[in-house]
């Protein structure tokens, strides 16, 4: 009996450390399977958005004479967005999921029934106009992208399971909410 007792005890704590081991040892940001189909959804529609906002940047920037104040918040929004894009992607690929393209978006005018998208017409207008158009132009589509980009986070803050994901997307709500802001002054201003 006294030699069952300490051997009781081994199995015990050896049951316990395989349990411990077992356990979920993922850490918040690791690539783990805690997401779901609202996750993927999140990641999959936000990348092209990212895209566009992005493109939609670098065609006021490289007009002269834009308003530098909008030039600015389009580089802001460059900044802001690029490394967003990796992120997501990076999570596509650790979750064995389809990355949606960053470039060549033939299929634009697909695309254009995502909240807040552009269409190629309205690309084509933004790029057409004159810098002082551009500027107007692009506060105003900006606006309306930003909308259907914050509708799109809020979406993942009520359905996502991903930590990282919903993190990202409450700072995409905060951001884009805060640049509305500063595009409806400049706006009033121009």
């Amino acid at each position: 009996m006294n030699r069952t007792i300490p051997l009781l005890l081994a199995a015990l704590v050896t049951a316990a450390l395989l349990s411990a081991c077992g356990g979920d040892d993922t850490a918040p940001g690791s690539d783990d399977d805690s997401h779901n189909a609202t996750d993927v959804a999140f990641a999959q529609g936000m990348i092209p958005h990212h895209a566009q906002a992005i493109e939609m940047s670098e065609l006021l920037l490289a007009k002269d004479g834009i308003n530098s104040q909008v030039a600015e918040l389009a580089e802001q929004i460059k900044a802001a967005q690029a490394p967003e894009i990796e992120t997501m992607t990076g999570w596509l690929q650790g979750w064995d999921e389809d990355v949606p393209p960053t470039t060549g978006m033939d299929s634009m005018d697909d695309m254009s029934s995502m909240d807040g998208m552009m269409t190629e017409q309205d690309m084509g207008d933004l790029e057409a106009a004159s810098a002082d158009e551009a500027s107007r132009l692009f506060l105003q589509q900006m606006t309306e992208h930003h909308s259907g980009a914050i509708d799109m986070a809020q979406q993942e803050t009520e359905g996502g399971s991903y930590p990282d994901a919903i993190a990202l997307a409450e700072g995409i709500i905060q951001t884009q909410q805060a640049e509305i802001t500063t595009m409806h002054d400049l706006l009033a201003r121009l």
